[in-house]
């Protein structure tokens, strides 16, 4: 908080701030006068203990304090301290992205830990905080499609919406084509130069009324590259095999199944690249990757704003210099 508010901080005469390095020697020269002025009346025979300070005594005493507080205050409001106000503007574009989030139920299994979805939600997220100049928006499909999130730069809320992505919102199954289709009728209307989908499935196509080749073609035609990720170990996995009637699954060991010539077919027909991801790691590399390959330069150019906060500095070192001069010729010189 501290560090955020020096941060916020400018000064537009700093040298006025040199100024506050004399204060201290005027503290000390003070004490030392009102030392050296401070007239007694020495009488032996009375206990120096038993003479009691009154309260214009005690008052004198602080009164070089308040001067210097004063004199502080009027030099900060010398050197002009102003908030800074930062104002960004973007020029340029970045990339849209869509991430198609595939949902079935084969995404519980557990080869990932606690399981591929959750796995696969917080790989994503990672990604997303690094993008923070591109729009980007959700897909979710399983046995059907629908778009979770539009194309937005409110990456807070996106992040959001992506954890709340759970294997059993829709009708299960694995329909490839229409998540990917899905996702293109968001992006193919939009100007951005640099159009991708980040497609993240571990089945094969099996549902949807809409082919992925069909998806595939509708891809090239309004530009948009796929990038298409196997999630899965090589073998078999603890996966789910069955429902119970209250809607738990039943989980046993499965067959993994991912369809890498559909993928690879998909990714390299419209510019983009198939990867297989086994684990956590690879994920993440492969996310990386992605974030490399996918790069546009954005100029960023900063308006800066100033507010000016002197006055208050220049208002408090008045009255603190006035509420001296007062004490001095009213309480302590004039009264009785």
């Amino acid at each position: 908080m501290i560090v955020e508010w020096l941060e916020r901080l400018a000064w537009r005469e700093p040298l006025w701030l040199i100024l506050l390095g004399l204060l201290p020697f005027l503290w000390i020269y003070s004490r030392r006068n009102v030392m050296l002025t401070d007239h007694v009346l020495a009488i032996p025979n009375i206990n120096p203990k038993f003479i009691q300070k009154t309260w214009r005594t005690k008052l004198l005493s602080v009164l070089p304090m308040i001067t210097l507080l004063g004199l502080g205050c009027l030099i900060l409001a010398m050197a002009r301290p102003q908030w800074v106000l930062k104002e960004e503007k973007q020029i340029g574009e970045g990339i849209n992205i869509f991430l198609a989030m595939d949902l079935s139920s084969s995404m519980l299994s557990q080869d990932f830990t606690p399981n591929r979805m959750e796995v696969s939600k917080a790989v994503a997220i990672e990604f997303i905080e690094k993008r923070k100049f591109d729009k980007i928006g959700i897909v979710a499909f399983s046995g059907e499609g629908f778009t979770h999130c539009p194309l937005t730069v409110d990456h807070v809320i996106l992040k959001q919406l992506l954890s709340e992505l759970q294997c059993g919102f829709l009708e299960d199954g694995t329909a490839i084509g229409l998540g990917l289709a899905t996702a293109i009728n968001r992006l193919k209307d939009d100007s951005a130069k640099s159009k991708i989908i980040i497609l993240i499935t571990d089945g094969v196509n099996n549902a949807g009324d809409i082919s992925p080749q069909l998806a595939m073609d509708l891809a090239k035609t309004f530009g948009i590259k796929i990038y298409a990720i196997g999630v899965g170990t090589n073998g078999q996995a603890y996966s789910p095999i069955g429902r119970r009637p209250d809607g738990e699954y039943i989980f046993g060991m499965a067959p993994v199944t991912i369809d890498e010539s559909l993928l690879n077919h998909l990714s390299q027909e419209t510019g983009g690249k198939y990867y297989r991801a086994t684990s956590k790691t690879e994920l993440e590399k492969i996310y990386a990757e992605i974030d490399r390959l996918e790069k546009t330069k954005i100029e960023i150019r900063t308006f800066k704003r100033y507010s000016e906060e002197f006055r208050p500095f220049l208002l408090l070192g008045i009255l603190l210099l006035m509420c001296t001069f007062l004490i001095k010729k009213i309480l302590i010189t004039n009264l009785p």
